[in-house]
């Protein structure tokens, strides 16, 4: 019998796949979140709002890391309650970056080219 006190999150095989998925995910959040960065920094003119929207992203993905790593912990002592907590935080922060990314994009489609201060970003 495995002990449930190490760091392998649960007897489970499927579980541990279920939680390698997860990292590698904020992974590939942190990709996506570097790129959009890198795409707005090639525009002449970056409104500071959105700028410090795309930080904050950072901000999200760093406690979602953290989350994750709670929630192995709660994994491994059968707390499914926190589990489920956990996923549904977890979730929750990947939708808000996921919809203020569509807002954001959705602003910048409407116009291609920020050119002045005067122009309206829509905001949720």
């Amino acid at each position: 019998m495995q002990d449930n006190n190490n760091n392998n999150p649960g007897q489970n095989p499927d579980r541990h796949n279920i939680i390698e998925r997860l990292f590698s995910s904020f992974t590939e959040l942190e990709k996506a979140i570097t790129s959009a960065r890198s795409t707005l920094e090639k525009r002449e003119s970056i409104p500071e709002e959105l700028v410090e929207r795309l930080r904050s992203y950072d901000g999200i993905l760093l406690k979602q890391r953290a989350l994750a790593t709670k929630l192995c912990d709660h994994i491994n002592k059968n707390e499914w309650n926190e589990v489920t907590r956990h996923v549904s935080l977890i979730n929750g922060l990947s939708a808000l970056i996921r919809d203020d990314a569509r807002s954001i994009l959705s602003a910048l489609s409407a116009n291609p080219e920020v050119e002045s201060a005067d122009d309206e970003m829509t905001i949720c």
